[in-house]
């Protein structure tokens, strides 16, 4: 069983939802990546979803773009993303953390080598957005020899036979975006969210996740009372964008603990 799994098996047991918080790995400068993995730890996350930063982020919105032309600026790229990963190991052998990114890094160093290297930084589950499940079976499959946890997207216009497609692949927890665009394009309709978890439950077993539109504490915990886990991307790394190095980790820690409060209460 994977952390992830593992994760999820211990709060079902709880009557828990998971909290997720996304940050990119380098925002807004490498040298505090760390330390915000560890300061979300500590105030409440489950999981952290790493951002790789990339240089058209196309599933993601502004803000999220800004976060990673701020990395970007600082060269962070996937080496130095799996090296954040292993310097974290050194002090959590237990948070999930899970990379975000996109196809072109992977492809430039090759699927083996990316396995290789993920499992080496004791990464525990990939989302590669642009990576169609019908094309990344050699991928996917170099990932569970692994143990890591190819995790995949769904969205609000995945057609039922795509989905019993993409949950075939998936393993760790399938993740649902909650609106039609980029990250943080719209607000949160949570009873439309509701219908389409529920369906998607129909066709797996595995946990669901929900992000891309939840903005606040009353969203998450609408969220948290219809899905596996939370996922919190724009929100955090706003938070990130709007704080200097003396509250940066304060001022998340804060949000943290505020999201985590709501989700517990769910």
């Amino acid at each position: 069983m994977s952390r992830i799994q593992s994760v999820f098996a211990t709060l079902k047991q709880q009557s828990k939802t998971a909290l997720i918080p996304y940050i990119t790995a380098g925002d807004p400068h490498p040298k505090f990546t760390v330390s915000l993995m560890h300061t979300l730890v500590e105030n409440g996350a489950d999981m952290i979803e790493l951002g790789v930063p990339f240089s058209d982020p196309m599933a993601d919105g502004p803000v999220i773009q800004r976060a990673s032309e701020r990395a970007l600026l600082h060269k962070v790229g996937l080496t130095a993303v799996l090296e954040m990963v292993k310097t974290f190991r050194e002090t959590d052998q237990n948070t999930p953390i899970i990379l975000m990114g996109y196809a072109n890094p992977i492809e430039a160093i090759g699927a083996v080598a990316f396995a290789d290297r993920a499992k080496a930084a004791d990464v525990d589950g990939v989302i590669t957005v642009d990576y169609p499940p019908e094309e990344c079976g050699e991928f996917v499959k170099e990932l569970r020899a692994r143990d890591i946890d190819p995790v995949f997207l769904l969205s609000p216009t995945t057609e039922p036979k795509r989905v019993e497609l993409i949950v075939n692949q998936a393993s760790g927890f399938v993740y649902y975006v909650s609106l039609k665009g980029v990250t943080g394009a719209a607000n949160l309709d949570i009873v439309e969210v509701a219908a389409r978890v529920a369906s998607i439950r129909q066709q797996t077993n595995l946990p669901v996740g929900v992000g891309f539109g939840i903005r606040d504490a009353a969203t998450a915990k609408a969220t948290a009372a219809i899905a596996d886990a939370v996922v919190i991307g724009s929100r955090m790394v706003l938070a990130i964008e709007a704080s200097n190095e003396g509250n940066l980790l304060s001022n998340v820690a804060t949000l943290m603990a505020e999201l985590k409060t709501a989700v517990d209460a769910a």
